[in-house]
C-alpha cells in the first residue's frame, strides 16, 4: 500500500480514537486562534501532496516533491511578517499557506493546485514550474534543490542595511524587514550553502547590518543518504557571529516561541541566525521514490507514528483550542475542499507553445526616473585632473574607469562589488579612485568567494539596486557559474516575469595576457556564457566602445532587468600601440557620455567586397593589426566587429557582410564550443558567401613564450584571408 494512503488512514484512526503521541506540554506565547490556524495550514499542505499524487497517476499533475512531515512551517511563517521576503525550501507549502492567512485576498488553495497542474493560470510561474512563490506573499520562487539560493538571502538581506544609507527608486524591502532562507539538512552541507553561511558570518564579525535568519529543516536524511545524528546542531551550534536556536518542528507551539524569538533577535540586533528545526519526512523523497527500499520498514513506521499533525491535535486538545473531534472534522473537511477546488483546476488552460514557454525569458521593462546626467561642478569635482587627460587618447582600462564614475554619478543605485574593487582598485586598477569617489557603501570589498560575490549582487538586485559585480578572471567564474544559469537567469522565467535581479557582471578575461598566470589568467571559453537563456554577453574590443557598451549594459539592467555580462578583454586593457611601438593607434579618447552602443549594433572597419572578417574581442585587434598586410596582397577587406555574442546580433551581422565573397570568422574562443560554431551555422543559412574560420586550439593557455601560440595570430588571419580568397580553405 502506498506510504501515503497509510499515513492518512493512520491519521483518521488515530485522531478518532484519540491515540495520539506523547509529547511536551503547550507552552509559550501561541493563543488559540493562531495555533488552530497553524494546524489548518498544516491540514491543507497534507491535503495538496495527497492531491499531488493523485494528479500524477492521472496525468493531471506533474510534481509530487511534498511538505509532509514539514508541517511545523506553519509556526514559523506565524512568527514573520509578510513583509520578510522569504527564500524557501522546496517542502514549504505550509509556510506559503500560513503566511497566505496572514494577506488578504489570497486564493492559495487554487493558486498551489493551479502550479501542481503547471497550468498557465497559476499566478507565480504561468505554468512552467511547479514552484513555492508568491509575489503578494513576498516570496520569489526556488527551483532550486541544493541550497544555490543561500547566497542571494545573505545579498537580500544585506541589501536593507544599503536601502537605509542610499535607498534606490525601486527598493522593496521596509527598513526593518528581514530576510527568511529555508533549507534541508542534506543541503546544509553543500559548498554553496557552507559559502553563505560563511559569508554572514564574515559579514556579522564586522558588525556590518545583515538580518538574515537562515532556517535549517533537518528530517535526518537527504534522498537516501542520512544526516549523521546530531550533526547540524554539532557544526552550527559555535560559529561566530551567527547564533543558534532550536526547535522541535512537531511542537507547534515550540516552534512558534523559538521562531519568534529568533527573528525579534535578528530585527533587532541585525544579525543573522540560524533556526534548526527537527522534522519528519513523511511519504520517501517524491512520488516515485519508495522509502522502504533502503530504509528498515520500522523506521518508516516510526517516523509515520510521530505525524507532527497528530501532535498537533494533542497540542491543541490540552491548549484548549480545538478539541480532537474538531480536528479530525477540520482535516476532513480541507481534504474535500481540496478534491473539490482539484476537479475544476485540471480543466484549465496549459502552455502549448514555445512562444507561450520563452515569453517571460526576458524581463519586462520598468519605469525608471529619467536622467540628463550630473551637472558639470559635479563632474569636475568628481574626475578631478582625469578632467583634462579626456581630450587625450587613452588605453581600454582609463576609459572604462571613467564610464565607470559617470554612470555611477548618474545612477545613485549602482553599487559594485566584488574582490578588491574598493580599496585597492582592482587587479589591474580599471575601477581605482572610485571608493575615494563613492565611498566603500558603493565600493564593496568582499572575501574570496565567487558565489558570494553574485549572490550579493543578486540579492540587491531584488532591492531595487542595480549592482554591478565584478568577477577577477574568467577561469574564477566557474566556480559559481551556477548562480547565473540557475539563480539570475531563470527568475523571471519561472515567476512570469514579476521577480526580477538585473546586473551588470564585469569579468576580466581572454586570452593573449603576456607572462602572467595561464591559464587561469588566461580563459578563451565563453560557452558558459553564452548558453544561459536570457542573458546578453558583452565584449568591447577598443576602450570606446567598451565605454559606450557599458552605459548600454546599465540601462539594458536598469531599464529593461536583464542579467548582462561584460567580458573584458585583459590583454587589452592596457593597449596602446597597433602596428609599431608607441604609434597609439589603439588608444581612443572618452565618449560624450551621451553616446552608447545599442545592443545588437556592431562595428564595421572599411567597406571593402572581398572578404568579411567577423569577429570580437582580440580579434578585432589582431585582424586591424592584419589589415595592412592584407591590403598589400591585393584584398580588399573588410572588419565587422560583433560586440554582442549573446544573442548574435543576427540582423545586423548580415546587413554588416552584406555584398561580400566571402566571410572569415576569427575567434580566439575554442573550435569546439567557441562562438565560430554559432557563426559559420548563421552564415551557413544566410549568406552565400564563402565560409572559413580561424579559433583557437581545443586547449588550455600556458604560462610562458607560449602564452598565445594556441590562438589566432595576426600572421594566421593574412594566411587565412589570402586561402579563402584564393580558393585554398
Amino acid at each position: 500500500m502506498d506510504r501515503s494512503a497509510i499515513v492518512h488512514d493512520n491519521f483518521l484512526r488515530r485522531v478518532a480514537a484519540n491515540d495520539l503521541p506523547a509529547g511536551a506540554e503547550p507552552a509559550g506565547p501561541l493563543d488559540a486562534a493562531l495555533a488552530a490556524s497553524i494546524y489548518r495550514s498544516g491540514c491543507l499542505s497534507r491535503a495538496l501532496d495527497l492531491k499531488s499524487r493523485a494528479m500524477q497517476a492521472k496525468r493531471q499533475g506533474f510534481y509530487t516533491i511534498g511538505s509532509s512531515g514539514h508541517e511545523g512551517m506553519a509556526a514559523i511563517a506565524a512568527a514573520l511578517r509578510p513583509t520578510d521576503m522569504a527564500f524557501l525550501h522546496y517542502r514549504d507549502a505550509a509556510f506559503q499557506i500560513q503566511r497566505g492567512e496572514q494577506v488578504s485576498g489570497q486564493s492559495t488553495t487554487w493558486d498551489m493546485l493551479l502550479s501542481f497542474a503547471c497550468s498557465s493560470e497559476d499566478p507565480i510561474s504561468g505554468g512552467r514550474h511547479k514552484v513555492l512563490g508568491s509575489r503578494a506573499l513576498n516570496i520569489p520562487p526556488q527551483t532550486s534543490t541544493i541550497a544555490s539560493h543561500l547566497p542571494k538571502a545573505v545579498g537580500a538581506a544585506y541589501s536593507i542595511g544599503a536601502a537605509r544609507r542610499h535607498r534606490p527608486d525601486h527598493a522593496c524591502l521596509p527598513d526593518d524587514a528581514i530576510i527568511f532562507c529555508s533549507f534541508g539538512d542534506a543541503s546544509a552541507n553543500h559548498s554553496t550553502a557552507q559559502g553563505a553561511f560563511n559569508t554572514a558570518q564574515w559579514t556579522s564579525y564586522q558588525s556590518v547590518p545583515l538580518p538574515l535568519l537562515f532556517c535549517c529543516e533537518d528530517n535526518g536524511i537527504g534522498i537516501s543518504t542520512k544526516t549523521p545524528r546530531g550533526w547540524i546542531g554539532a557544526t552550527f551550534t559555535q560559529r561566530p557571529g551567527l547564533k543558534y536556536f532550536t526547535c522541535d518542528g512537531l511542537d507547534i507551539f515550540d516552534t512558534y516561541a523559538t521562531a519568534q524569538a529568533a527573528a525579534d533577535y535578528v530585527r533587532r540586533s541585525r544579525k543573522p541566525a540560524f533556526l534548526h528545526i527537527r522534522t519528519v519526512r513523511l511519504y520517501g523523497h517524491a512520488g516515485a521514490d519508495v522509502a522502504t527500499a533502503y530504509l528498515p520498514k520500522a523506521e518508516v513506521e516510526a517516523e509515520e507514528a510521530n505525524d507532527p499533525l497528530l501532535h498537533s491535535v494533542r497540542l491543541l486538545s490540552q491548549s484548549g483550542a480545538m478539541q480532537p473531534a474538531q480536528a479530525l472534522e477540520a482535516y476532513k473537511a480541507t481534504h474535500a475542499r481540496v478534491e473539490r477546488v482539484a476537479d475544476e483546476v485540471v480543466t484549465r488552460p496549459h502552455l502549448q507553445t514555445a512562444q507561450q514557454v520563452m515569453a517571460s525569458l526576458i524581463p519586462p521593462t520598468r519605469d525608471c526616473r529619467p536622467s540628463n546626467g550630473p551637472g558639470a561642478d559635479a563632474r569636475t569635482a568628481v574626475f578631478g585632473s582625469d578632467m583634462r587627460a579626456m581630450d587625450e587618447p587613452q588605453p581600454m582600462s582609463r576609459l572604462i574607469n571613467w564610464a565607470l564614475t559617470d554612470l555611477m554619478l548618474e545612477h545613485g543605485e549602482i553599487v559594485m562589488m566584488g574582490e578588491d574593487v574598493g580599496r585597492k582598485g582592482g587587479v589591474y586598477g580599471v575601477t581605482q579612485k572610485l571608493r575615494d569617489r563613492f565611498g566603500s557603501d558603493r565600493m564593496i570589498d568582499t572575501l574570496l568567494d565567487e558565489q558570494s560575490i553574485l549572490g550579493l549582487a543578486i540579492g540587491m538586485a531584488q532591492n531595487g539596486f542595480v549592482p554591478m559585480p565584478e568577477i577577477q578572471f574568467l577561469a574564477y567564474l566557474h566556480n559559481a557559474e551556477d548562480q547565473l544559469r540557475g539563480e539570475a537567469a531563470t527568475l523571471p522565467f519561472f515567476s512570469n516575469g514579476q521577480y526580477t535581479n538585473p546586473m551588470v557582471l564585469r569579468i576580466a578575461g581572454l586570452g593573449y595576457q603576456k607572462g602572467f598566470g595561464g591559464h587561469f589568467h588566461n580563459d578563451n571559453s565563453v560557452a558558459v556564457l553564452r548558453d544561459i537563456p536570457g542573458l546578453i554577453l558583452a565584449v568591447p574590443s577598443n576602450g570606446a566602445d567598451a565605454a559606450k557598451m557599458l552605459r548600454e549594459c546599465v540601462r539594458l539592467a536598469r531599464e529593461e532587468q536583464r542579467v548582462v555580462v561584460c567580458l573584458e578583454p585583459i590583454a587589452l586593457y592596457p593597449m596602446r600601440d597597433l602596428h609599431a611601438e608607441k604609434d597609439g593607434e589603439w588608444m581612443r579618447r572618452y565618449p560624450d557620455p551621451a553616446e552608447r552602443i545599442a545592443l545588437g549594433e556592431v562595428g564595421i572597419t572599411g567597406d571593402g567586397r572581398d572578404v568579411a572578417i567577423v569577429t570580437f574581442g582580440n580579434g578585432a585587434y589582431l585582424s586591424n593589426q592584419a589589415l595592412p598586410q592584407i591590403k598589400a596582397a591585393g584584398i580588399n577587406p573588410r572588419i565587422v566587429d560583433l560586440r554582442w555574442l549573446s544573442p548574435l546580433p543576427d540582423q545586423a551581422l548580415d546587413a554588416a557582410v552584406d555584398g561580400c565573397k566571402a566571410i572569415l570568422i576569427v575567434d580566439e574562443t575554442r573550435h569546439c564550443g567557441g562562438v565560430a560554431e554559432a557563426l559559420m551555422a548563421h552564415f551557413h543559412e544566410t549568406s552565400t558567401a564563402e565560409l572559413a574560420r580561424l579559433t583557437a586550439k581545443d586547449s588550455f593557455i600556458p604560462t610562458g613564450p607560449a602564452y598565445a601560440v594556441t590562438m589566432p595570430s595576426t600572421d594566421g588571419i593574412v594566411e587565412a584571408v589570402r586561402n579563402l580568397v584564393e580558393g585554398k580553405s
